[in-house]
């Protein structure tokens, strides 16, 4: 009888199969883990374009679309764009007479006397746009010599030191009226010089309104709708008196405290009107404004009213000078 050798039989059999099962078994861990890293990222992309399709896809009704138009509209609306240039220009102000204010107190007091000496080398008559063309051509003058200070020339009159040259160039050529200002001087802007016999009818009546608070005492002698021309020593955008009374006594007050070399004001004219007062320069002229002013021989600006001519070519003019005036004696 034959013999059968199970085992060696079993071995080549078997043994081939457990290298089949184990390549099949990793084969299908393969499949499977790249099947789940497929689902995932399917699922991410997938759920990633919901989102944009549904952002996409959203409509408003005609309702809500007005609504949202007229919210930008208020929105908008509410900005205080006026506020903000005004603080724009505030600021640009402020800095500008930060600058100017740099100057040490020697170099403002040398550009004081010197304007002042300046003015009092010009005729008696010599009315506003006259002293402001006289004061013009010293600052060019001292710019001049400034800058050639600046750059080591020697013949030169200025007598001060290259820093303090840099230091007044910088201030002159800024805004003129603010360094005016800060310095202690101001040459209020050339106006039209024109006297006026004509009272306008019913200025009797006006007379009382005007003149609010307390009376004037005669030596002020104040003018009813009169403005008044001089050198102002005292800026009155930033000096308010709550009477014309006060404003004639601020202006004993000033040329009583004058020092030697400076102008002592023999001129005052007061905006009584709670609306304002016109005057034909760039600023808004407020009630109470106390203007101080210095002039040798006094001239009228304006009297009693404004001409139909004078109107005709400033339409913002009133008929009548809203201000008062008065010449104290010397």
């Amino acid at each position: 009888m034959a013999r059968i050798d199970w085992g060696s039989h079993g071995r080549g059999k078997w043994g081939c199969s457990y290298k089949r099962i184990t390549l099949i078994v990793c084969s299908i861990n393969i499949v499977v883990a790249l099947y789940v890293l497929h689902c995932l990222y399917s699922s991410v992309y997938n759920y990633s374009n919901a989102n944009t399709s549904s952002q996409d896809i959203v409509k408003h009704t005609p309702d809500q679309l007005r609504r949202m138009e007229e919210s930008v509209r208020i929105r908008k609306a509410a900005e205080p764009i006026e506020l903000v240039k005004v603080v724009e220009n505030f600021t640009a102000v402020l800095a500008e007479q930060k600058r100017i204010t740099k100057l040490p107190p020697h170099l403002k007091q040398m550009i004081r006397d010197e304007i002042l000496q300046q003015l009092k080398t010009l005729p008696a008559k010599a009315n506003t746009t006259e002293q402001r063309e006289a004061v013009e051509n010293w600052r060019d003058a001292k710019l001049h010599e400034a800058r050639l200070l600046i750059l080591g020339e020697q013949n030169v009159t200025l007598t001060i030191s290259s820093d303090d040259a840099a230091l007044l160039v910088e201030a002159m050529e800024s805004s003129w009226s603010s360094f005016m200002e800060v310095i202690g001087l101001w040459i209020p802007p050339a106006v039209i010089h024109k006297e006026h016999d004509d009272k306008p009818p019913g200025i009797d009546e006006l007379e009382e309104d005007l003149l609010a608070g307390r009376p004037v005492p005669p030596e002020c002698h104040a003018e009813l709708h009169t403005d008044y021309d001089g050198v102002a020593v005292k800026w009155g955008l930033t000096h308010h008196k709550e009477s014309a009374a006060d404003c004639c006594q601020a202006c004993f007050d000033q040329a009583s405290r004058a020092k030697p070399g400076e102008m002592k004001c023999n001129v005052w004219v007061y905006c009584p009107s709670e609306a304002g007062c016109y005057s034909p320069d760039i600023y808004e002229h407020k009630h109470q404004e106390c203007w101080l002013k210095f002039s040798e021989k006094p001239k009228l600006n304006f009297k009693d009213k404004y001409s139909e001519t004078y109107r005709s070519s400033h339409p913002g003019a009133p008929l009548v000078v809203p201000w008062v005036s008065g010449v104290l004696s010397a």
